[in-house]
């Protein structure tokens, strides 16, 4: 039923998007953001011009899904983060705006359309992501697969970064992939371990950095990288803790970034971590051997992830040297 109502109608799209979170009581919403998490208004001439080739082509962003606070600056560079194997996650992590639900069935041209996009948007660097699919029997691996192989031939120029599900009980799929030799590996951990069960609780974290310890073993020239959110409740020494299960698996990149809340259903922000907090973690990855670490209260998995991808190469070659 339509309503005029703006509360009411954000209700309906909260049940229509996340119909696992609907029922679910209200989480306290922080109203007031402290000065150091702002995010400028999508309104350039770039961003329009991205939003156009983009929808011309039928495709989905993460940015777009996920309500990224930096999609302003980035749509503004041409920058934007593909989101293939449709728009419906199965799984429903309490921090995540992606809708969950039972996907649509593979769209067999997805990875010929991304790679024209990259193509137009004259990208020297992609990231490409996708919803969970463990509906599919290998996780979307070859669909992952034929992404790249397209974005090669249509933009051989253009290195491609990928942040991919956790292929849960599906290691063949991990090999699969790693084996089609992106430039970057991206599987973010999200949290620390004592989080998983209320934040993440279709995954195990064990699971997940084994993952990117596989990568490593198939193809230990790829790049691996992941992430985390702080302000959902975790303890200084819980994150130190997972950086050095981090740099265990041989993890290259580590990106830290402030937790926001999307909507009342979701995780409630248990408080906004300092710039000072931030600096501190990136002096102590660093200090824990990374080649590279992003670490602001704005970091997200594929922000800046063309210029950091130049620079993660320059470390290596000097660590090398």
């Amino acid at each position: 039923m339509h309503s005029d109502d703006p509360l009411l109608q954000k209700k309906q799209l909260i049940q229509l998007r996340h119909p696992d979170k609907a029922h679910k009581p209200d989480n306290p919403v922080q109203r007031t953001k402290p000065d150091w998490i702002r995010a400028k208004a999508p309104t350039s001439e770039g961003y329009k011009a991205t939003h156009q080739i983009l929808r011309n082509l039928n495709l989905t962003t993460v940015c777009e899904e996920a309500a990224c606070p930096n999609i302003g600056e980035c749509w503004s560079k041409s920058h934007a983060t593909m989101m293939i194997m449709g728009g419906t996650c199965t799984r429903a992590c309490a921090f995540c705006n992606i809708a969950t639900g039972k996907p649509d069935a593979l769209d067999k041209f997805e990875p010929q359309r991304v790679a024209v996009a990259v193509k137009e948007l004259g990208l020297r660097h992609v990231v490409i992501t996708s919803v969970d699919r463990d509906d599919l029997e290998d996780g979307g691996a070859a669909h992952f697969v034929k992404t790249i192989e397209r974005i090669r031939a249509e933009a051989p120029k253009t290195t491609i970064e990928i942040l991919t599900p956790d292929f849960r009980r599906k290691e063949e799929s991990i090999d699969i992939v790693a084996r089609a030799m992106p430039d970057v590996f991206n599987h973010n951990l999200e949290t620390v371990p004592r989080l998983y069960p209320k934040i993440r609780p279709g995954a195990r974290y064990f699971a997940s950095l084994r993952l990117l310890q596989r990568v490593k073993e198939v193809s230990p020239n790829l790049f691996t990288k992941s992430g985390l959110m702080v302000g959902l409740g975790e303890t200084k020494e819980e994150v130190l803790q997972v950086m050095d299960d981090m740099r265990a698996a041989n993890i290259d990149f580590l990106t830290i970034g402030q937790y926001l809340q999307p909507t009342p259903k979701h995780a409630a922000v248990d408080r906004f971590v300092t710039p000072e907090e931030f600096n501190s973690y990136a002096e102590v990855a660093k200090a824990k051997g990374f080649l590279l670490v992003s670490a602001t209260p704005m970091t997200r998995s594929s922000y800046h992830a063309d210029d950091d991808f130049d620079r993660l190469r320059s470390a290596r070659a000097k660590a090398a040297e």
